[in-house]
């Protein structure tokens, strides 16, 4: 009920959906473009965002609140599908993630979006995609791109550096010697786009290790890394408080809005 109130119609009048289109042969690789109504004959900065959920569930539709408040400023938003567990195991949800961004550079200024100013966002299994994407630079540059492409990177709750302990997420990563492949660190070199690295202190599935790994990974190589904690905050928190009836004294948003524009 929550998410369908968060989504109502009414909210979006100002917003462009393009919904459900290919960017893969697969019923699974689509994505939803959000666009200002209102054209005004400028190119837009672009968001991919990706959505959590165990890299088991979720569907965009669930996800048009996410666009709604960087859309209203300026932003185009994308928000991709991708194939999950148990259909398939890492790292295929991670090399749907990178087709989608390709597809978003090669396609988007027909949405007036500005593939030349394209940022990342992930949530929970979401920012481990998308950091995943943004380090490893084999998932772009095999397919004519680089992560050089992605302007800066944010990751909300993400688990970037774990051993999976739950009998489901050794099958999706496993076996253990696979480990090293899909942890962020692995590949961190100093060349990675910026990357804002946010998380609550309330997070009981995600623990702080992840963030405070992979910053100090990125400082010992010199690259740019922010990191931000939120007290009194959990994990879906950091997602909900991008719904524009929740009351917070927090904006995730402005924030997240305010580390994209220092990216130049």
């Amino acid at each position: 009920m929550g998410v369908n109130v968060a989504n109502i119609p009414s909210h979006f009048g100002d917003v462009t959906r393009h919904e459900n289109i290919s960017y893969g042969t697969l019923p699974e690789q689509t994505l939803d473009i959000y666009t200002p109504q209102q054209e005004t004959g400028q190119r837009h900065p672009v968001i991919v965002f990706f959505y959590g959920g165990s890299w088991q569930d979720g569907h965009k539709e669930m996800y048009p609140f996410v666009a709604k408040p960087f859309v209203d400023r300026g932003y185009i938003v994308v928000i991709p599908d991708y194939r999950k567990y148990p259909q398939v195991k890492f790292p295929s949800f991670v090399e749907d993630g990178a087709d989608a961004i390709v597809w978003t550079l090669n396609n988007i200024g027909s949405f007036q979006g500005n593939p030349d100013n394209l940022f990342v966002m992930g949530h929970s299994a979401g920012a481990h995609i998308g950091a995943l994407i943004s380090a490893d630079e084999q998932y772009l540059s095999s397919k004519g791109h680089s992560n050089q492409n992605i302007k800066a990177f944010v990751g909300l709750s993400g688990p970037y550096d774990f051993i999976p302990m739950e009998e489901d997420l050794k099958d999706i990563f496993g076996p253990p010697e696979c480990y090293p492949q899909m942890t962020v660190t692995t590949f961190i070199d100093g060349n990675e786009p910026p990357m804002l690295l946010m998380w609550g202190e309330e997070d009981t599935l995600v623990g702080q290790r992840n963030i405070d790994l992979l910053s100090t990974k990125i400082k010992l190589e010199r690259g740019r890394v922010t990191t931000k904690t939120f007290p009194e905050m959990g994990h879906v928190d950091m997602i909900s408080n991008l719904i524009w009836f929740i009351p917070s004294e927090v904006s995730i948003d402005q924030e997240i809005s305010e580390f994209f524009a220092r990216q130049h």
